[in-house]
């Protein structure tokens, strides 16, 4: 009995972990939209969040790496290769592309990454695709293209660069998805993916100093807050929340309760950001959310 009561709490709690970790995730393209209005460009908003970030990502990838083999000079070179596409290449065009369009719209083209994952897959391995996959993706497609076609006719069309800019990220993650799976299982989750993030931290701050003087540091006061909250509060902490929801609920569970991430980007959005909340994002979303809920259905 004692047992059973302390299964159902671990799930409980590791329940708890995923969700949380999820709306925390989604509050990170709220907070870059809300630096945006403080002049500052995506470059420079990158470079902050990293620059704070990179002290906990490091102190992840020693902790986890105390008493394990050193990395060889294959893990490095794997590692700045993921941390290249996964978190750099991934972060610097989703953050580009949120100048374009909404947060919610942003946070619905990233939810489509397993299909993505799914589409590598098949064209890199060759991997079976089912007919109920392939209706699932439709669906969630579908959503995406509903609330695209409602933003443009409202913003524009520069919210099709938006959108491939978004896209262009989740495709990013995606390759770092596909890619890492072999250095996960040797070199474990939580150090690849501090070492990971740690390069990709270091390469937004060489694009940095590469592409702006260094009086471009200068921003207003709220970009800094912002972006340390960014790399806190939407960056590491929900990394580490997740990985153990994932660790008391497993992956397909803790990947459910993440589907409260675009609802609370979008209740974020219309609270924060004065976004509208239309029938039309509303119907998007619902698509979007059963055609994942599908795809990643046993």
């Amino acid at each position: 009995m004692q047992a059973a009561l302390t299964h159902k709490g671990d799930r409980a709690t590791g329940l708890i972990y995923a969700t949380v970790g999820a709306v925390a995730f989604s509050g990170k393209a709220i907070i870059v939209k809300l630096a945006y209005r403080h002049g500052v460009d995506a470059v420079t908003l990158l470079m902050y969040r990293m620059l704070f970030a990179l002290p906990i990502f490091l102190g992840m990838a020693w902790w986890s790496g105390r008493g394990q083999a050193p990395l060889t000079r294959k893990d490095w070179l794997g590692i700045l290769g993921l941390g290249l596409t996964g978190y750099y290449l991934a972060s610097f065009l989703d953050f580009a592309g949120l100048a374009y369009i909404t947060a919610s719209l942003e946070r619905l083209i990233l939810y489509l990454n397993p299909t993505i994952v799914m589409l590598l897959g098949w064209l890199l391995y060759r991997k079976e695709v089912s007919a109920r996959q392939m209706l699932a993706m439709a669906i969630s497609y579908a959503g995406v293209l509903l609330v695209f076609g409602h933003e443009v006719s409202l913003q524009g069309s520069h919210v099709l660069l938006g959108v491939l800019l978004v896209f262009g990220s989740a495709i990013s993650y995606a390759v770092y998805l596909v890619y890492s799976g072999q250095m996960v299982q040797r070199l474990g989750t939580l150090r690849l993916v501090g070492w990971a993030t740690s390069a990709a931290c270091l390469f937004c701050i060489a694009q940095f100093l590469l592409l702006r003087p260094i009086s471009a540091m200068q921003v207003a006061p709220p970009v800094l807050w912002l972006s340390l909250l960014n790399a806190t509060a939407c960056t590491a902490v929900p990394v580490l929340l997740v990985m153990m929801g994932i660790k008391r609920i497993g992956p397909a569970a803790a990947a459910q309760a993440g589907m409260v991430g675009p609802l609370s980007t979008i209740l974020m959005g219309a609270l924060l950001l004065d976004e509208p909340l239309t029938l039309w994002v509303l119907a998007g979303t619902a698509l979007v959310l059963t055609g994942i809920f599908l795809f990643s259905k046993k």
